[in-house]
């Protein structure tokens, strides 16, 4: 029996995936919650806020104590580590690790006799991490944009206009903070790189799938882009690591890992990615033709295209495949907080959102459509604090905002996705209000598409698992999606034509709504 271990570490905790890819099985699952298992660090939910408005850090430390104590579980439930072929991973996006001339000397002399944090608590010229979450480099963004000639100069390059949580501009502000600290760093790395540089015994590759979430990495060519580092911070491109494709083999684990838990002294390591592109991966859509939509806290619509298209308005990213070619994804900050604010406001359950509001109104609403956004959006960048309806004259019931908030979102997650260019054969839907038939349902009428949907928790560490898998020619990655990433049968969605046409004309009515009350074009 050939095991293949997937890790994800995300912003509240640390995740392993143990598949039997010949079998076709889960072997096992584990997780160290930061919060509650690592409660010393004092970061309940994994970060914290900065002394700045808007910086969000995590602990490095707490990364590699998560790292020993995972690992430890996995050997307390008697998980066969030693049949662990290879390992791979996937970090939250955007996060940076900034070290000193002592880490790879570090690495390289790993004693299994102490923990990772014993000897690599010296390796950072930066103690804390700033992460995704954080928005405090508006500045940095402004100044790097203008360097190179605008927004659309630079999401041409690195695949996304200049963002706050991207870690290029997280960097020039280090740099313009504290220069001495930036000087005495001589390695740059990303969660996903610096985990799997532990793992590895010595520092490795950025992937392109990472890679590509930095505003630095030049999508054509697959390498650093010698104008925006010279935009970002001097001597940028002697701190970074190469960039590598995602299925780039390290080399062996490190001994520490092999004396100290029992892994395979062959175990090949895999570079890891990030936590976006390994769901890609973990959800069965790593080739063109189907797009993921997440409804969570915020909704996330990705997919992979064969070619680097960039969003024109700059509202979507693309990142690496780590399969091969490219992914988009576009980000929705009003995702379930616009569905909970409505069934708070008229006390709704989730099964009156099919039986109060869907199947008390007809599809369109008449041709009215709600603006969905309770809070300031990211997709399309508009400030709000209300949902706005448009076509009604007075309030509408609780059964048309029900629909017009659903409504509204698809159509907007439709709207701002018409720029990928793939055809799309079928929708995978997941997440909590995937599961509401009804929901389901206006995704596929709004999208004219059939909708599949997915109950894989882990899809990272999953993704991840899969990878390894096929980076060290074990399997086939259409036969793995088939056994471990198929939807929950019985279960799809067809659209209906006759309203699928109604929501044709819909869209130009929220287009429209959009101009109008925001200047969205």
């Amino acid at each position: 029996m050939s095991l293949f271990l997937g890790l994800d570490s995300s912003t509240q905790s640390l995740s392993a995936c143990v598949i039997d890819a010949e079998g076709g099985e889960f072997v096992a699952e584990e997780h160290v919650h930061f919060g509650s298992d690592l409660p010393h660090y004092g970061l309940e939910s994994g970060f914290a806020a900065g002394t700045e408005d808007g910086e969000i850090f995590s602990n490095p430390l707490m990364w590699l104590e998560a790292v020993d104590l995972l690992f430890a579980r996995l050997v307390t439930k008697n998980v066969p580590l030693e049949k662990v072929v290879a390992v791979s991973g996937c970090g939250q996006q955007h996060g940076s690790v900034f070290l000193n001339s002592q880490f790879e000397s570090s690495l390289d002399q790993l004693s299994a006799g102490s923990s990772l944090v014993a000897q690599l608590g010296g390796v950072f010229s930066r103690p804390v991490s700033p992460i995704w979450m954080d928005s405090s480099t508006s500045s940095q963004c402004e100044e790097i944009t203008q360097s190179l000639g605008g927004a659309e100069e630079v999401c041409r390059r690195s695949g996304s206009v200049a963002i706050e949580r991207f870690t290029g501009p997280q960097i020039r502000k280090f740099a313009q903070q504290d220069p001495t600290a930036y000087r005495e760093t001589t390695t740059i790395h990303l969660v996903s790189s610096f985990l799997a540089s532990v793992l590895s015994g010595r520092s490795v590759a950025i992937d392109t799938g990472d890679g590509a979430g930095m505003n630095l990495m030049n999508l054509t060519n697959g390498s650093w882009d010698g104008e925006l580092l010279t935009a970002t911070a001097p001597d940028l491109g002697a701190k970074l690591p190469p960039v590598s494709p995602s299925a780039t083999i390290t080399g062996k684990v490190a001994p520490y890992f092999a004396e100290k838990y029992g892994l395979n002294t062959n175990c090949q390591v895999v570079l890891w990615s990030g936590d976006n592109p390994g769901s890609l991966v973990g959800m069965g859509a790593a080739q063109p033709g189907k797009v993921v939509i997440s409804l969570g806290t915020s909704d996330t619509l990705f997919a992979a295209m064969p070619q680097p298209v960039t969003d024109p308005r700059g509202f979507g990213h693309v990142f690496g495949n780590p399969m091969g070619g490219f992914m988009s994804l576009i980000c929705f900050r009003n995702g379930s907080l616009a569905r909970e604010a409505v069934k708070e406001q008229f006390e709704l359950s989730w099964q009156d959102f099919e039986l109060t509001g869907l199947a008390r109104t007809e599809p369109a609403n008449g041709q009215r459509v709600m603006l969905p956004f309770v809070a300031d959006e990211i997709t399309p960048r508009v400030s709000s604090s209300a949902m706005i309806p448009c076509g009604w004259e007075g309030q509408p019931s609780a059964a048309e905002c029900v629909r017009g908030v659903l409504e509204g979102q698809f159509l907007n997650m439709k709207y701002h996705a018409d720029w990928l260019g793939v055809e799309t054969e079928e929708i995978l839907l997941t997440g909590g209000a995937s599961e509401n038939d009804g929901i389901a349902q206006t995704a596929a009428d709004i999208f004219g598409k059939k909708v599949r949907r997915l109950e894989i928790s882990g899809s990272a560490a999953l993704g991840a698992a899969l990878r390894a898998a096929v980076a060290v020619g074990d399997s086939d990655l259409a036969r793995l999606e088939e056994v471990f990433s198929a939807p929950t049968p019985g279960r799809d969605l067809l659209p209906r034509p006759e309203y699928t046409s109604r929501y044709q004309d819909l869209e130009k009515v929220f287009a429209e709504a959009l101009r109008k009350h925001f200047a969205v074009q």
